[in-house]
This record gives structure tokens, C-alpha cells and sequence, in this order.
């Protein structure tokens, strides 16, 4: 017996391989081309759709570079930590298991994501909004859990260095890709945060 529910499936399954093939061959390109001398047109026309096309899923090349889908995962993850863990033992445990789940089949594609990130300037400058919306829900997940309602400045204080923190250790990771691995360098930095917070949040 059919149901409603599954074209619905369907269309969600096909957009999101849709999505999925217009940023590996984004991907693709950016490696082999740069990605200043990429066009939209030449990543749309690999990804076997139009243009127009490649602007329903993405607003601008940026987008196709940067973006990802793991700002709600992220969020999720929070949200289900023990009430009244620390914050930043939250979040560290939300980083490494959301790593967890993608690392293993997706490492050499997030390496390289990065390492065209940090090299592009355009880039760079988008890591910065994408780090915002990170952060934003990564708030907004804390202040429902513990009910603390907006959060607040101190709670936005102490994400934030917990996004840096996690940034810095990506950072690491992509210029020194053959040393250690990305999980362990985070909860080295996560250490390192740690002992300069001290015992208040952490």
C-alpha cells in the first residue's frame, strides 16, 4: 500500500542527492581548476543540472564551498548532554561525536574543504559567518536545555571560545595534514581551553 508519505521521501532523497552532487563536483573542480577560476556554469554543467539549478541549492560559489549540514547535527548533539555538565565539556563532546560520525568515510573531502578555505580569502571571510551560525545554535541549544532561557553574554562568551578553540585545531590540522589527527588535536585544544578556564565552566 502507498502512502503520501513516500513521494514525499522521494523528492526529499533526491534533492538531497541533487545538493550532494553539485558540491562534489564542486569539490572536483575547485581542486583541479582553483577556485577563483571555477564558474558556476562549469560546476553546474558537471553536476548534470542548470544553473539555474545550482542557484535553488546554493546562493553563491561561496556557498557551494562552505556550507555544510552540520550546524543542526551539531546543535542536536548539545542538547542531548547530561543536564549539568559544563558547557564546554558539552560542546567538546558534541565536536567529537558529530567528527565521529562523518570522519571515518568523509576525512579527506573535509581536509581539503579546509585547506581551500583557509587558502582562498573570499573563504576565509565566510568561515567567519558560518562560525556565527555555528555558534547560534549552539546557544540556542544550551539555553533550552538548561532553561536559561536567551543564554545570555556569558554563555555566548564561553561558545564562542569553544568555536575558536575548534577552529584553531581544523586550522592546525590542515596545514600540518600528515601529523596528528583532527580528533586527537581536539581534545588537545579542548584541554588546553580547559585549564584556562579552569574549574568554573569546564
Amino acid at each position: 500500500m502507498s502512502s503520501d508519505r513516500e513521494p514525499s521521501d522521494w523528492r526529499a532523497r533526491k534533492k538531497a542527492a541533487t545538493r550532494q552532487a553539485i558540491q562534489d563536483q564542486a569539490s572536483r573542480l575547485f581542486l583541479e581548476k582553483g577556485f577563483d577560476a571555477t564558474t558556476v556554469e562549469e560546476i553546474a554543467a558537471a553536476a548534470g543540472v542548470s544553473h539555474m539549478t545550482f542557484f535553488r541549492y546554493f546562493r553563491t560559489k561561496e556557498d557551494v564551498a562552505a556550507s555544510d549540514d552540520y550546524d543542526p547535527m551539531i546543535g542536536e548533539l548539545v542538547a542531548a548532554r547530561p543536564a549539568g555538565e559544563p558547557v564546554v565539556e558539552k560542546i567538546r563532546q558534541a565536536f567529537l561525536s558529530g567528527l565521529a560520525q562523518v570522519y571515518a568515510t568523509d576525512r579527506d573531502a573535509l581536509l581539503s574543504r579546509y585547506q581551500l578555505i583557509l587558502e582562498t580569502p573570499s573563504l576565509r571571510a565566510r568561515l567567519w559567518e558560518n562560525q556565527n551560525d555555528t555558534q547560534q545554535h549552539i546557544v540556542a541549544a544550551l539555553a533550552g536545555a538548561d532553561g536559561q532561557g536567551e543564554g545570555g553574554l556569558g554563555l555566548e562568551v564561553v561558545v564562542a571560545a569553544c568555536l575558536s578553540t575548534a577552529a584553531t585545531a581544523m586550522r592546525v590540522w590542515a596545514e600540518n595534514e600528515d601529523s596528528t589527527e583532527l580528533p586527537e588535536l581536539l581534545d588537545q585544544a579542548f584541554a588546553a581551553l580547559r585549564e584556562g578556564f579552569g574549574d568554573t565552566v569546564v
